[in-house]
This record gives structure tokens, C-alpha cells and sequence, in this order.
């Protein structure tokens, strides 16, 4: 009787409690500078099917404040609060993740509105205030802890007007190395509610079509103990994929989060495939997983919102309720992370799928609403066609807008990079607004990146794609992997299929990280001849590629002065070594001698400067 009485009065006091709870706010995660700190809060309850729409029908967001800084971030629903364990689609749990920028005392106001379709309504937008509208409260944030690789450790990955862009903790440039595909990276076989809805087609001369979910089991010994995982174990081979890339030093992964009507049809956020206004709790919350662990190893979240084939899919490629509400819930779930690019979707341009595509008009009124809705600002590009004279026709028409960073390129002929990269930078610069200049994909569109057993060399990718882009002052590359060979673009199971790629990438930007101040340089291809490409900062510094076709004079009648000589293999990566000479004077044309092979029959760097 006792123990009954116990367990009855045990349960009213929970009861009140609950109530008592109802409506307060919890507030979890590290507080500390570039990390995740989230707003719980004891809400309405609901589900992903409820009416009034949970997604749509309600607007949830905080106010928080330090000094003169102010972000209004927008939150969402969360089912129970823990649906990536339990699978749950409805609950009474509304979240606000929020990465602060600076320590000290931060305030926070909640706004919790119900209306019809007030969540995408603009800032004066009025509706019902529920329980939690107007609470508020203060937390205290110190300096983070982090360290190396971790993001959180550098700060937000932000565009400041350069061609570069930085973190706003560190300083820290950011030059891109890493992965185009598989571009369907998040057709998972552990995420809940994913399933290939195509028609499982295979292309002319595919090497297999896609048949089925990743499940990345090449990757499962790369998981380590103290990893993510989610409902009883899951998430070992995703996790361990994106550990070896990060143990191969890239920091980037290139994903689509909507390919309905594309190549892959496996990757949405929505409860259902034909679903368009209610999304998949529990599937989103495992994404949060995996984007989390990203942001601690140090790769870079490169979203891309579309693709060509379902452009118009959402609202026919207007911005309307459903891309509104689509764009809002990526934001509210994940803009807080440190390193995100948002991608207007693949292959842009005046000519999409079946002769149409979104407008000009259309693209921009899209990137405007993600600049209106990110509160972090996060860099906003646009993936191209592959043809450079299609390329020609639509970007002067962004040269000059004010929601687009730059453009990620794909470069149907490697052979195109290097001037391609070197046209944008300067018609950018020229209209006032530098953009970040990036490759990430290339053609032939069946064979991309080969696999490292079928070109184990990559000579061409490395030296046309990886330093033409970077010696034009681009900002790095991703590597796309074609449909012909094993490991392809939708059925990637294992990165380590380009293991000698990764290793390329990695040297070359090591020597822009170790060697130059690259924001300071510019091309000036002018001063070699045609064996060679010149990226310089005019009478300190100059590097000299060589293809492997021939050695160069390189001009130097402009400055004074001695140059030291040092030479970096881009096939090997190490130190700077000598060659045959080891100092020029300046005042007229010289030659830098020969490389430590004896000759240039194989691709070199050259690094001319006026000290050692």
C-alpha cells in the first residue's frame, strides 16, 4: 500500500512538475564561443501530421544579444527532442540551436507564434502568441576549448569581401580540398525513412546504375570508439567515411539535400516522398548527427538545395510557400554550424532540364530569402553548367548581386580550369564584389576523377583542375567522380577508391598554406610563356608551375633585387628543395634553372623569393 501511495504521489509531483516545465526554457551544449547551444522548450504538442502544420502554422525564434551583437534565429520542431533514438514524429519539444561569436553574457527573447503559414511570413509577421511568446533570459559564454582540425576551434567560415574565404574566430583562410561525390552522400541506409524512389535507370556506359542506399561498409574499421551513433549503433560506416577524409587532411563534403526527380532520388528531408510541407524528425535530427561530427573533424557542410531536374519541382521554380518553408527548416536546423557553404543547386544556368530552368530572377529572389533567413550570413555560390561559354551567357547577370559569393564550376574540359577560374576572380573584382572561385565537378561527365587503380598517376585532373585552379587565385577544388567506373558518383562506398588523389590535393594545399599568403598574390601568367603558370606578389614573391612541357624564362625586369630559388614537388609534396640554381637577380628576364629531377619533362612549383 505504502508503495503504491509512493508511486501516486511520485507521479502527481511529475505530473506538476511537467506543468510547471510547460512552458520554461532548458538550455544545453557547451557554452562556449562557435559552439552548438540550444534553446529546449516545453511547448505545444504536435506531430509531423498534425493540423495546424507544425512547420508552417507556427513560428518559433530568439533574440539573442551581447553588446552590438544581435541575431534573430529561427527555430523548430523537434517531435519528443530525441527522435534521432527514438524515432518519435510528434511530441511537445520545439528547439533554437545558436552559436554564439563572442563570450560574455548573451540575453535571449522567445517570439512562439501560431498563424496559417506564418512561419515563411516576413519579420512584422502577426499571429497568436502561445505560452512561451516573450520569455526571456540570460546565459554566460566562455572562449572555446577547441583545438586543430575542430571548427569550433576557428570560428565561423565567412565571406569579408576577398576572394578567400575565412574564419571569423582564427583568421584562417580557407582553401577547399575534398569531395563532389557521391553527390547523394546522404542516401544512407541508417537514416530513418530514406528508400531509392527512382526508376533505377542505368545511363549509357554506367558502371552500375543505383540500386540501392550506401551503406559506406568499406568504412566501418574507421569509426573509432567515442564516435557518434544514433538508435542502438547506427551511423558506424557514414561516420567512418568521413573520418578517413578527415584523416586525409580534405575539408570538404559536397551533398545535395533534395534530389526528387534528379539522378539519385533517395535524398529528401520530408516525412514522404511526395511530401512538401511536413519534414521527417527523427531523419533530419540524424542528419544533425553526422554534420556535427563534421564540424569537429573539420569538413565543411557544401549543401546543394537542387538539382537541374527539379528545379521546379518546388512552387515551379518560384519562391512560394513550399521553397520558403524548405530553405527555412535547413536554416533552422543547421545554419549554426560553423562551416557551411549553401549552393543554389546544380547546374544553374540559362538551359536546364528539358529546355528550362528558374529564372535569373527566380535564383535571386532564392539566395535573397536564404540571406534574409541565415542569421549567420553562411557563403552563398551557385554550381554552373559545364560548357564555358554557357557559363559566359548567366553569371555577368550576378556579377554585381549582393546575396551570391561566387561560383562552383563545372568545367566539362579540365583543360578549361585554370582560365575559367582566372576569368571569374577578374570580372568579379572588376564589378566590386571578389567572389570565391571554386571547381567541383569536371567532366567528361562519365569519367570525372578516375579511380586511383585506373589512374593511378590523376597528371592531368592534378595539374589542369587542382593548381590551374589555384594558381588563378581560386579557392580549391572537389572532386567529382563520373558514372563509368567502380565507385561513381551514386554508388561510392569507399573514398579511399582516389586514396593517391586525396594525397595530391593534400600537398598542393599544403604549399599555399605553408608557404604563400595567397590573399596577397594575384596571376600573372604575363611573366612566364606558355609552359607555366605565375601566381606573384610583384617584387617578393613568385611561383612558377610548370606543366612538364618545357621550361620558361620568367620576367623579372620590373624589380630589383636577389630571389632565393626552391622547388616543391606536387606529386610527392615535402619540403622546398634546390635545384640547379639557387639565386637570380632581378631586372630582367631569368631562368630558374632546372628542377630537382633535372629537367621538365614531370609538373614543378617554382618559388622565387627575396628571402629564404
Amino acid at each position: 500500500m505504502k508503495r503504491i501511495l509512493s508511486i501516486c504521489i511520485l507521479t502527481v509531483v511529475l505530473l506538476l512538475q511537467s506543468c510547471d516545465d510547460q512552458y520554461k526554457v532548458k538550455i544545453s551544449g557547451e557554452l562556449k564561443t562557435w559552439h552548438c547551444v540550444t534553446l529546449e522548450i516545453k511547448g505545444v504538442y504536435a506531430a509531423e501530421q498534425s493540423m495546424p502544420n507544425p512547420f508552417l502554422d507556427y513560428r518559433l525564434e530568439a533574440k539573442f544579444k551581447n553588446g552590438d551583437a544581435v541575431y534573430m534565429v529561427p527555430g523548430y520542431f523537434a517531435a519528443d527532442g530525441d527522435a534521432s533514438e527514438t524515432g518519435a514524429s510528434s511530441g511537445d519539444v520545439w528547439k533554437i540551436h545558436f552559436a554564439p561569436d563572442r563570450p560574455g553574457e548573451w540575453s535571449y527573447e522567445i517570439s512562439f507564434l501560431r498563424g496559417k503559414n506564418i512561419s515563411i511570413a516576413g519579420e512584422d509577421a502577426h499571429g497568436e502568441p502561445l505560452p512561451n511568446d516573450g520569455y526571456s533570459g540570460t546565459f554566460t559564454v566562455e572562449e572555446t576549448d577547441k583545438t586543430g582540425r575542430d571548427f569550433r576551434s576557428k570560428g565561423r567560415l565567412v565571406y569579408t569581401g576577398s576572394r578567400y574565404l575565412s574564419h571569423a574566430g582564427s583568421g584562417e583562410l580557407f582553401l577547399k580540398g575534398g569531395a563532389d561525390s557521391p553527390e547523394n552522400f546522404l542516401a544512407y541506409a541508417d537514416f530513418d525513412g530514406t528508400y531509392y524512389g527512382g526508376s533505377n535507370v542505368r545511363r549509357s556506359g554506367e558502371d552500375t546504375p543505383n540500386a540501392g542506399l550506401h551503406a559506406y561498409e568499406p568504412h566501418l574499421a574507421d569509426w573509432n570508439e567515442g564516435d557518434p551513433t544514433w538508435a542502438d549503433g547506427r551511423g558506424k560506416g557514414m561516420i567512418g567515411a568521413l573520418n578517413y577524409l578527415a584523416s586525409e587532411e580534405m575539408n570538404s563534403v559536397y551533398f545535395l539535400t533534395l534530389n526528387i526527380l534528379g539522378d539519385g532520388e533517395d535524398v529528401w528531408p520530408y516525412s514522404e516522398r511526395n511530401e512538401r510541407y511536413r519534414f521527417d524528425c527523427s531523419k533530419l535530427d540524424q542528419w544533425e548527427i553526422v554534420f556535427s561530427h563534421m564540424d569537429r573533424i573539420g569538413l565543411m557542410m557544401h549543401v546543394i538545395l537542387q538539382e537541374t531536374e527539379n528545379e521546379h519541382m518546388l512552387d515551379a521554380g518560384y519562391l512560394d510557400v513550399q521553397r520558403k518553408l524548405y530553405l527555412r527548416e535547413l536554416v533552422a536546423r543547421f545554419a549554426h554550424h560553423n562551416a557551411l557553404t549553401w549552393n543554389l543547386g546544380e547546374e544553374h544556368g540559362p538551359v536546364g532540364w528539358m529546355g528550362y530552368s528558374q529564372t535569373v530572377g527566380d535564383t535571386k529572389k532564392m539566395a535573397e530569402y536564404i540571406r534574409q533567413t541565415d542569421p549567420y550570413d553562411h557563403p552563398i555560390n551557385m554550381h554552373t553548367h559545364p560548357n564555358a561559354g554557357n557559363r559566359s551567357e548567366y553569371l555577368p547577370e550576378y556579377l554585381d548581386f549582393h546575396a551570391l559569393e561566387g561560383p562552383s564550376i563545372q568545367a566539362g574540359n579540365p583543360y578549361d580550369s585554370h582560365a575559367s577560374t582566372l576569368k571569374w576572380v577578374e570580372r568579379s573584382k572588376e564589378a566590386g564584389k571578389p567572389w570565391f572561385v571554386c571547381i567541383d565537378e569536371i567532366g567528361q561527365h562519365w569519367k570525372g576523377a578516375l579511380p586511383d587503380a585506373v589512374d593511378p598517376a590523376h597528371d592531368t585532373i592534378r595539374k589542369q583542375v587542382l593548381w590551374g585552379n589555384l594558381m588563378a587565385g581560386g579557392a580549391g577544388v572537389e572532386w567529382y567522380f563520373g558514372y563509368k567506373y567502380a565507385h561513381a558518383d551514386l554508388n561510392c562506398e569507399d573514398w579511399r577508391s582516389r586514396d593517391l588523389l586525396w594525397d595530391q590535393t593534400r600537398y598542393a594545399l599544403t604549399f599555399f598554406e605553408r608557404f604563400l599568403r595567397p590573399e596577397e598574390m594575384r596571376s600573372m601568367d604575363e611573366l612566364v610563356g606558355e609552359n607555366g603558370w605565375c601566381f606573384a606578389k610583384p617584387g617578393e614573391v613568385y611561383v612558377i608551375y610548370y606543366r612538364g612541357e618545357g621550361a620558361s624564362t620568367v620576367d623579372l625586369s620590373g624589380v630589383t633585387g636577389k630571389f632565393s630559388i626552391r622547388w616543391y614537388n606536387p606529386r610527392e609534396g615535402g619540403d622546398l628543395v634546390p635545384g640547379s640554381k639557387h639565386v637570380v637577380v632581378g631586372g630582367r628576364k631569368v631562368a630558374p634553372g632546372l628542377p630537382p629531377g633535372g629537367d621538365y619533362n614531370e609538373d614543378w612549383v617554382c618559388l622565387l623569393t627575396t628571402s629564404v
